[in-house]
């Protein structure tokens, strides 16, 4: 189905920040499969790790106890705030996961009337019918309706807008740390915990899409982290497979009082190849002075962001975002720089309020972030001429 406007390029194969075409010409990654190549393309470790799994089993179901599946979960748990963990194989699952458990939670409390959820505004949670709704984008609703009921959306970053939204069907607060299809757009550390009070005074959960920001993207494991609190369920994906698909569903123990056998499900969640490869991303990720080297990253382009910016006024208007998850929001349309960039060879992926993402994987070295704002500079100096 022609679902994607896709670019006329085919690539066969990957090595480390780059990926090579069919033609044999090489590109500087800095979309990273839209932030999922968290450690690059080919990762010695990542292909090791699959090549032994796939040589024993690739699927078994969830009948029967997966031992990947309990050590990713175990470490999951110990290197976060949550008890429990559910597999899935995507992020707009362990969205939908999210919204299920939020619900059943106050369904099993004793408030089976609250079954609602504020969403700011600008949020995407995924492309199932209720994640869509979720997010509340009319152009990923129109054609879908009736949209699926229960959200109620604020303006981002308003903590009096959520406090007047609460009613007596609320049952949760849903929130990206960091808005990713939105355009690249923080939330402030104190909204963030200005949430959890709400959230604590009015019986609510506390739910957070860390999809994209999670798994060192911003250079914590969880964005979250940066604000000191944590929320009560947690979906996230992309990263934790670094390539391959995995999606997860963490909470805490009260938060997940209602998940009981029978009440959700996957077939393929947590497979053996699956939780292989997410426990060899861990390996990495968690290993000492990882996530440092991403913050470092993550301020040097940063900084190098911001010089691009002071040097190109006609073309770009400003930064935004937070250690390697950046965007250079445009004066210019972002297709047109984002084309501008391809043509150089250096990948990058669109955002909304026309900002050009800037996402490479977490591998990444001042050379390529060197690498990267050359042709940057080139393609403004193009486009302001």
């Amino acid at each position: 189905m022609p679902t994607y406007a896709r670019a006329d390029i085919v690539f066969e194969r990957g090595e480390g920040m780059y990926l090579v075409a069919t033609d044999g010409r090489r590109y500087l990654d800095f979309g990273a499969g839209v932030a999922v190549n968290a450690l690059g393309h080919a990762h010695p470790h990542l292909v090791a790790t699959l090549k032994a799994q796939a040589e024993k089993l690739w699927h078994c179901s969830n009948l029967y106890r997966v031992a990947g599946q309990e050590t990713l979960s175990k470490r999951l748990v110990e290197h976060s705030f949550a008890d429990t963990v559910f597999f899935c194989n995507s992020g707009a699952e362990a969205m939908e996961g999210v919204i299920k458990l939020t619900r059943k939670f106050q369904h099993e409390t004793g408030h089976a009337d609250r079954y609602r959820m504020i969403v700011p505004t600008g949020a995407f949670h995924g492309r199932t019918l209720a994640t869509i709704a979720a997010g509340g984008q009319a152009k990923h609703l129109k054609g879908f309706e009736p949209t699926v009921d229960g959200f109620d959306h604020v303006p981002y970053g308003d903590l009096d807008a959520v406090r007047a939204a609460i009613g007596p069907r609320t049952a949760g607060i849903l929130v990206e740390p960091i808005q990713g299809e939105g355009g690249i757009v923080p939330a402030s550390l104190d909204y963030l915990r200005g949430l959890r009070r709400l959230a604590d005074e009015h019986g609510l959960l506390l739910a957070m899409d860390e999809v994209q920001t999670g798994n060192g993207r911003t250079g914590k494991l969880y964005a979250h982290e940066w604000a000191g609190i944590t929320p009560d369920v947690m979906g996230t994906a992309k990263g934790l497979g670094g390539g391959f698909p995995i999606g997860a569903v963490l909470a805490t123990e009260r938060a997940a009082v209602g998940m009981t056998a029978g009440a959700h499900g996957s077939t393929f969640g947590g497979n053996p190849l699956a939780t292989a490869v997410a426990n060899a991303v861990l390996d990495v990720i968690l290993a000492p002075g990882f996530l440092d080297h991403v913050q470092k990253m993550g301020g040097l382009l940063w900084d190098a962001l911001g010089k691009l910016v002071n040097d190109h006024p006609k073309v770009l208007e400003c930064r935004r975002g937070a250690g390697l998850m950046l965007g250079l929001k445009c004066r210019v349309p972002n297709t047109a720089l984002s084309k501008a960039l391809l043509a150089h060879g250096l990948l990058t992926v669109g955002a909304g309020d026309n900002v050009v993402r800037l996402v490479p994987p977490l591998i990444i070295e001042p050379s390529h972030i060197s690498e990267a704002v050359a042709i940057i500079d080139a393609c403004c100096k193009e486009l302001a001429a």
